[in-house]
């Protein structure tokens, strides 16, 4: 589903990703955790094209990103793509029904379709009754539920989230996190997530670990039948998240 293979970006002088590898399979849920300028809000940037590496090759579900014109990138990414990030980014004059519509109009879905296809995605995040209340009357969870049916409602391949439930109290943290499973196993979508979040990210799938723009724990390869046969550096694992 998304492959990079090595992957550098620079700005100015500082080089923030120094040759990323990664290959994420269809329906994965994967975190990426690091410190504060490890790279892993670039990195997400790259893969959802909203930037453009300096070398090396992305690929998007099937697609390499990177050879595409500016048009065909934003088109790419309204139809291919959804967003999640930690704050809602909802449009406080539309209510939650139309704020999720917005990306559909966007790729010229016919009114019908895309206020059906909202209305589904808000029956299934338990917001039926909050279609006509505008951001302002909902509650922060309820908000960001919006907006994660609102990048859903193109049915995009891979869901792309930066710390999504930074913002959230305790239990709506538990519930959105449920709820990145629940969306993978009724829409078969692809999550990355990049996040600080230690509960989270062990709930994941994978997780990938950035430090100093590199991977710092590579997985363990297939080939090897024992782990007396790995290097150290690949044996260890991270007691604990880096924190910012």
């Amino acid at each position: 589903m998304i492959t990079t293979e090595n992957i550098t970006k620079s700005f100015g002088s500082l080089q923030v990703l120094k040759g990323i590898d990664l290959h994420i399979d269809r329906g994965e849920v994967v975190s990426i955790v690091g410190p504060s300028g490890a790279g892993k809000t670039t990195l997400l940037q790259i893969i959802g094209t909203l930037d453009r590496p300096d070398g090396g090759s992305v690929r998007v579900d099937s697609v390499d990103v990177t050879t595409l014109s500016q048009k065909a990138l934003a088109d790419f990414r309204n139809r291919h793509l959804g967003f999640v990030f930690q704050f809602h980014q909802l449009l406080p004059e539309f209510t939650a029904l139309e704020n999720i519509m917005i990306p559909a109009y966007i790729a010229k879905t016919p009114q019908r379709q895309a206020k059906e296809r909202a209305k589904e995605l808000l029956e299934f995040m338990g917001l039926a009754d909050r279609a006509s209340h505008k951001p302002a009357e909902l509650s922060g969870g309820e908000k960001q539920r919006v907006a994660v049916a609102r990048a859903l409602v193109n049915n995009p391949a891979i869901i792309l989230a930066d710390e999504p439930s930074g913002s959230l109290d305790t239990q709506n943290k538990q519930e959105l996190h449920q709820l990145f499973f629940d969306l993978r196993d009724k829409f078969g979508q692809t999550f990355v997530i990049v996040t600080h979040d230690e509960q989270l990210a062990t709930l994941t799938d994978r997780t990938i670990h950035l430090r100093d723009g590199m991977i710092e724990y590579p997985e363990i390869p297939e080939s090897h039948d024992s782990p007396e046969d790995l290097p150290n550096t690949i044996l260890q694992e991270p007691t604990s998240l880096p924190n910012d």
